[in-house]
């Protein structure tokens, strides 16, 4: 079973500098083939909160990026993921 902190409690004793780097990885894992509900649920836990993720994602990700982004997906995954890139 997948632990749900996802390491939340070791991402709050980072700087922000060091978490916006983190998430620039995963950003990277992500052009690389990492799922992209995967890049939300992960930047979520770094950053600390859905609006900060959202704000980091805007800054990492091209517009275009966040569309095809949110367009490859459906349904429930699709609306979980606008709620980070639109």
């Amino acid at each position: 079973m997948l632990h749900a902190d996802l390491g939340a409690s070791l991402y709050k004793t980072w700087s922000s500098a060091q978490q916006r780097d983190e998430i620039a990885k995963l950003v990277e894992g992500y052009r690389a083939g990492l799922p992209v509900n995967i890049l939300c649920r992960m930047t979520e836990a770094i950053a600390g909160s859905r609006k900060r993720a959202r704000k980091i994602l805007h800054e990492l990700m091209t517009p275009e990026e966040r569309q095809e982004a949110a367009g490859r997906e459906s349904g429930e995954v699709q609306a979980f993921v606008l709620e980070y890139l639109r």
